[in-house]
């Protein structure tokens, strides 16, 4: 290896016709050599606290074939414990929507430099299989070509083994290279990290290696050709052996504390509720003035507010019921029937029948009840603000922007692929999770849709996300609920669309 020039002696001008070719993932195009993290994360996605203990207590056997026997062992001990019986689509699934989000916070800066003046694209990922690393290479970074070890199955069913020729290490990666490219094909650029990479980057008209344990800075989120807006997954850290064992050991403590947070938030009168909770590690602050409770008149048009607010969790309606000390009610689509039932205000199911749900809150409204409506129609973990429906500014003038921020640091309260029941659990099991609520001015006459101001219940609703992004300092972007759910279905990633 002593042979070829560090990578940041790579010139990247003038390589738009170049290729070039990465000798693995970890390492390589990512700062982090280890690959347990990404392994981890599968395994607590696919088989829960069970399957990640199982890899942990495999890891230490793992380093010990790695240093004492071989690479290719320790791969296979690691693939065996996170895929075998595990159903394929669930692990591309995993792959789909929680890796990448992961992968794009650690790549390599001068790697990248590389690849992103490059037209084509080719990797060859030994330590972590193809199918957990293609679709984001593919779909975020443009590489044409992803080879890399292969996991046998059985009827759609992992085995835990890998198919022939094995992990792709060593002269095995050079093998791959010429059977995909054609056994003169030579390309321009060869990147490597280990000796074990010499075979595949001496192939290349040029080869360079990636130096281990740089100090650089990962590529910065703007700099990535597309932005990961949505992402699922439950985990918010990548998993380090020693994270995950705290992960293992914090579980069954955070579900007893988080049925104690619940059991509060449900039974006790508002009043006591918020003082409890903060005492049990849950942080809230409110910002702003909220409106005081207004008296209504049976039968008044338009007596109750509407509170609009970007979407965190599912539980950013008890916080904003807690932070304004009265009641609301909330519309909802899909909430489970037991966070229905744990609910301490009043919850009325809407159907997406845009006729039928403008009837059900405008009822609700001349009677009096306050309405909480979160317009993005889905949760977003980046700071974006999603595409509102412009229903609400239809329905009332009397609105009320409110700019929500939520902060867990082990479990993400929500998501799209798991049960979503456990939503509430997994906030409420963060050690110490937080909100921080903003009311924002209730909006003056002419920024509503009045039979004075003259504005189409579109304008209402984009300003309200801007000044609601504002607020936040987030972007706002023309992405919506269904955008959410087609990408992290593995579909194309061009859905990108910011405002």
């Amino acid at each position: 290896m002593a042979t070829f020039p560090t990578i940041d002696k790579c010139k990247s001008n003038d390589r738009k016709s170049a290729t070039v070719v990465v000798a693995d993932m970890v390492g390589c195009l990512l700062r982090d050599d280890s690959s347990f993290p990404y392994f981890a994360l599968i395994a607590f996605d696919v088989g829960g606290i069970v399957r990640l203990l199982l890899l942990l207590l495999v890891w230490p056997l793992s380093r010990l074939l790695y240093y004492f026997v071989s690479e290719s062992a320790a791969t296979r001990v690691l693939i065996f414990a996170t895929f075998a019986g595990v159903n394929v689509s669930k692990i591309e699934s995993a792959a789909t929507a929680v890796l990448p989000k992961f992968y794009s916070s650690d790549l390599h800066p001068d790697t990248w430099r590389v690849i992103s003046a490059c037209e084509r694209r080719c990797i060859v990922t030994a330590s972590i299989p193809r199918i957990m690393v293609e679709p984001f290479l593919k779909t975020y970074l443009g590489f044409d070509m992803v080879l890399g070890t292969e996991i046998a199955t059985y009827n759609g069913i992992a085995t835990g083994f890998v198919c022939p020729p094995g992990v792709l290490i060593g002269q095995h990666k050079a093998d791959a290279l010429h059977k995909a490219l054609g056994a003169k094909a030579q390309p321009d650029i060869g990147i490597g990290n280990k000796h074990t990479d010499i075979a595949l980057i001496g192939m290349c008209k040029e080869g360079y290696i990636v130096p281990a344990k740089p100090t650089l800075e990962a590529v910065r989120r703007e700099e990535l050709p597309k932005p990961i807006i949505f992402h699922d997954g439950r985990l918010v850290q990548k998993p380090t052996p020693l994270l995950a064992f705290l992960i293992i050991v914090w579980f069954p403590i955070g579900f007893f504390i988080a049925c104690l947070r619940i059991a509060i938030m449900s039974l006790l009168p508002q009043s006591l509720a918020y003082y409890t909770i903060w005492a049990l590690g849950i942080r809230v602050t409110v910002n702003g003035t909220p409106p005081t409770l207004a008296k209504h008149s049976i039968g008044h048009k338009n007596s109750g507010k509407i509170f609009i607010s970007n979407h965190r969790t599912v539980l950013d309606a008890f916080f904003i019921y807690l932070a304004l000390g009265y009641p609301i009610t909330g519309p909802t689509y899909s909430t489970s029937r037991l966070l229905e039932f744990l609910s301490p205000f009043k919850v009325v199911r809407i159907s997406r029948n845009r006729e039928q749900d403008a009837a059900t809150i405008k009822k609700l409204l001349q009677e009096g009840n306050n309405i909480y409506l979160c317009p993005e129609g889905t949760t977003c973990r980046e700071p974006y603000v999603l595409r509102f429906s412009a229903l609400f500014a239809e329905l009332s003038d009397q609105l009320v922007p409110v700019a929500i921020v939520s902060h867990q640091s082990m479990f993400h309260g929500t998501t799209v692929r798991g049960w979503k029941a456990m939503d509430l659990f997994f906030f409420s099991m963060n050690p110490f999770p937080s909100y921080e609520v903003t009311f924002l001015n209730l909006l003056a006459p002419e920024q509503t849709c009045n039979a004075t101001s003259g504005k189409t219940s579109v304008e209402v609703a984009n300003y309200v996300q801007r000044i609601i992004a504002a607020t936040l300092s987030y972007e706002c972007t023309r992405l919506t609920r269904k955008d959410k759910y087609w990408v992290l279905a593995g579909n194309d990633g061009n859905v990108v669309r910011t405002a």
